[in-house]
């Protein structure tokens, strides 16, 4: 790692011009090269938003959480040179942007290549995390240590990876699947994993998965379905 590493950030968005501009308000921006928010097909002016408060804005009109990572990690990547790191997080407000120094710092220490912010270890506000999401981290955990001996507490959104490691893991997953798909992807070529504690607020609006019942069961299906796909396959690659 250089003396001096970049960071750039992703933060996927759809429909969150109410929120994105506290994230990136609250983001210690001295410390990051680039900032890009992926309008994920929007139509209440997130991108407007995003730009106003001095974001790169990127258009990536395939709706799905993953489509709009990849796109993300699209640009980043397209910069001389590309970033020695990469945080992702969320756009809905729910994530603390001031705690992105602690995501990162097992990376810049280098003892860890993928690091993700867990809000099970850290503090979450009341109904902050609800009970359906609570459940699907404590299955998925378990299911993950039991197939890859990863050690996991949570699937957040809010997290921290080595542009090399990411080129490594060859993420591939449009939607629910993209976070599962780093951690089991990141267990089965033995890069070095980490989690730290992070703060957990409500987000500001209605979340398009646990808030429905069609993105909870789409979501839970997804992430199920990754896990046992890459436990069963030969390869980390697709």
């Amino acid at each position: 790692m250089p003396s001096h590493p970049t960071i750039d950030v992703v933060i996927p968005a759809h429909d969150e011009a109410g929120s994105v501009g506290s994230v990136l308000a609250d983001l210690p921006r001295e410390r990051l090269r680039d900032v890009v928010v992926v309008d994920n097909a929007s139509t209440d002016g997130t991108a407007d938003v995003a730009r106003a408060a001095g974001a790169t804005v990127v258009a990536e009109a395939r709706r799905g959480y993953g489509s709009a990572c990849l796109a993300g990690l699209a640009r980043v990547g397209a910069a001389t040179p590309p970033p020695d790191v990469v945080v992702f997080l969320d756009a809905d407000y729910s994530d603390h942007p001031d705690e992105l120094p602690r995501v990162v710092q097992p990376i810049l220490d280098d003892r860890a290549d993928v690091v993700v912010g867990s809000r099970v270890l850290g503090d979450a506000d009341p109904g902050a995390l609800l009970l359906q999401a609570r459940f699907g981290n404590w299955l998925a955990a378990r299911l993950i240590r039991a197939l890859y001996g990863l050690r996991v507490s949570d699937l957040g959104p809010f997290r921290a990876v080595r542009w090399d490691a990411l080129q490594r893991l060859g993420m591939v997953d449009t939607n629910f699947g993209w976070t599962v798909e780093m951690q089991v992807k990141a267990a089965k070529l033995g890069l070095r994993y980490a989690e730290v504690p992070v703060s957990y607020r409500r987000r500001i609006g209605v979340s398009k998965i646990t808030g429905t019942l069609r993105g909870t069961i789409g979501a839970s299906w997804k992430i199920l379905y990754t896990i046992f796909r890459y436990a069963f396959s030969s390869s980390s690659r697709s």
